[in-house]
């Protein structure tokens, strides 16, 4: 198929993994009544809580998370496919993942993905984050063969790194997600830089569904969920950070065009140095 309808639904997460599967639920049915047939939502679907020690007794299994079962469920009745942006859980040896789950329309996991890149920073005013104290990165990147489209996956922190997203073109993506929980000053100066370069740079779709505004556990989050053509262009974007549901029509024949007349894929060499 060429024409493609995607929903990116954009949050403000609760703390409880039951609130925020209330909080998503009835946006991702609203995404389904307006015929998206692929549905993404962002990063930390499933809980939203920056302090760890009220976090990580929370966590469970991919399998056995209560958002992503509901979610699943939703799937199934709808006749639809969920991009489970990411969801925090339990890896199978105890560690903490930021996982990336796609189901298709039976309700079942047909990719996982997680999260490689971690955002380690010392910040000049003194602050710190350290995403690797919590979550183990993944080490593999991951593209999906759907009937819809091949789609490749990353998760928030990655748009910084190039090289992934390249790989993933190389592999076969037209469409790239980029769920994400991006923070207030970062997303006013680089979230939509960063999306449509990504785009241009692999003659890519990317969408990319956010979490938005100020949090129970006092993060905020810049929201403006965007979807972006491979020609770099805004298709459609939410111009605040209030829970909602944008809808994007993809014309995937775009993705070839693209890159007949910008071969960047073909062209790129190795090299040596400096």
């Amino acid at each position: 198929m060429t024409q493609l309808r995607v929903g990116l639904i954009q949050t403000r997460t609760p703390a409880t993994h039951a609130a925020a599967l209330a909080h998503v639920a009835p946006l991702v049915r609203e995404a389904a009544a307006q015929d998206a047939r692929f549905i993404l939502t962002p990063e930390c679907t499933n809980v939203l809580q920056k302090d760890r020690t009220k976090l990580l007794p929370t966590l469970v299994s991919l399998e056995d998370d209560l958002v992503v079962r509901g979610l699943r469920d939703l799937a199934r009745e709808l006749g639809v496919w969920i991009d489970v942006g990411s969801a925090l859980v339990l890896r199978e040896d105890g560690k903490a993942a930021n996982r990336q789950a796609v189901i298709d329309p039976t309700g079942a996991i047909v990719a996982t993905y997680d999260k490689l890149h971690m955002f380690d920073v010392d910040l000049p005013t003194g602050e710190t984050a350290r995403e690797s104290a919590t979550y183990e990165p993944g080490d593999r990147a991951a593209v999906v063969e759907t009937p819809l489209a091949n789609f490749g996956l990353t998760i928030c922190y990655d748009m910084r790194f190039p090289a992934l997203h390249r790989a993933l073109a190389l592999g076969g993506a037209q469409v790239l997600t980029a769920p994400a929980a991006f923070t207030r000053p970062t997303g006013e100066a680089h979230w939509d830089i960063l999306l449509r370069a990504r785009a241009i740079e692999t003659g890519s779709f990317v969408i990319a569904a956010a979490q938005g505004g100020f949090h129970e556990d006092g993060r905020g989050t810049w929201g403006r969920s965007i979807a972006v053509g491979p020609w770099g262009e805004v298709i459609g974007k939410l111009d605040h950070d209030e829970p909602g549901v944008l809808i994007a029509d993809l014309d995937l024949a775009a993705v070839d065009e693209a890159r007949a007349a910008i071969p960047a894929l073909k062209n790129a060499r190795t090299f040596t140095g400096p």
